[in-house]
């Protein structure tokens, strides 16, 4: 039999390499599909939390005063909503700048704050970058006077696989009659209306002070805003009081793509957020309940 020669040996070697080669680079990418699959980024979470200027609830409880007067309320704080590994978190009724900035060190996360047309400020808090930060962004004219007296701030994170969220934070008007709330909503929706349009991620986060059974509810909705706690809460949701919950006037909803990622939404009334009844010396960390919603 004829020994192959030099020139076949090394054809037949190349081959073999290929082979081996083209093996290791299917290996390969399904190794890399594996990992991709395992490395699904983590959820989105995001608490929407009226925090009564961090004073405690009941604010006359005697532990509340003094857990005031000793400087604990931004541990306290902190430590509370760090339990649910927060990405974003909303405040109504924000405290001072200082104890913002005290419970924001606390959680590693930026913040910025939406000053108030009267005494309640907003705070937007986020362990991602906040950027491009408007108090009031109507699109045309001043704010009314009468309109917008507790907090309204729009701003855009900067999520970690590089996409832009814009996030709305809000209290709306607490009066007993819509009036006013049906005046402040149009104007949102207004300045609202261009990443409606242009297929944005959005959130809207606060203490809306309307149930959803309003015309103020619907107007959301009808809007194309999504409620998260509609979407897939158990359960009826009451946000307010601490004690005894009532009403449901908090809110996170959602409209764009990640509407179609929410995973959970529920008020949290548990642990530091509530008071025990049957405890006369007791005292939540604020009259509301905090909203949590987590996105995919």
């Amino acid at each position: 039999m004829r020994s192959p020669s030099s020139h076949e040996s090394c054809t037949r070697r190349d081959v073999l390499k290929q082979a081996a080669f083209g093996s290791l680079a299917v290996a390969a990418t399904g190794m890399s599909s594996v990992l991709a699959v395992n490395q699904k980024s983590p959820p989105l979470r995001v608490i929407s939390y009226n925090v009564y200027n961090c004073t405690g609830w009941p604010k006359d409880r005697a532990l509340a005063n003094k857990a005031t007067n000793l400087g604990q309320m931004p541990d306290r704080f902190a430590h509370e909503l760090a339990l649910y590994e927060p990405d974003i978190i909303n405040f109504s009724e924000s405290p001072s700048e200082d104890m913002v900035k005290e419970i924001a060190n606390r959680l590693g996360m930026n913040y910025v704050r939406f000053p108030s047309g009267g005494n309640w400020p907003g705070t937007l808090l986020s362990r991602f970058e906040i950027v491009e930060p408007k108090n009031v962004p109507m699109v045309e004219g001043e704010r009314p006077h009468d309109l917008f007296t507790r907090h309204w701030g729009q701003a855009t994170i900067k999520l970690p696989n590089g996409e832009p969220l814009i996030v709305h934070s809000a209290h709306l008007h607490p009066s007993v009659e819509p009036d006013i709330r049906l005046r402040e909503i149009p104007l949102m929706l207004k300045s609202m209306k261009r990443d409606f349009n242009v297929g944005q991620s959005m959130l809207l986060i606060g203490d809306l002070n309307h149930t959803p059974d309003t015309k103020e509810y619907k107007l959301w909705v009808d809007a194309g805003w999504t409620d998260t706690f509609a979407k897939v809460g158990k359960g009826d949701g009451m946000t307010i009081k601490a004690d005894k919950p009532q009403r449901r006037i908090d809110y996170v909803m959602a409209a764009g793509p990640i509407a179609k990622q929410i995973e959970e939404s529920r008020p949290l009334f548990e642990g530091a957020f509530r008071t025990n009844i049957e405890d006369p010396k007791s005292f939540a960390l604020s009259d509301h309940l905090p909203q949590l919603a987590v996105f995919e």
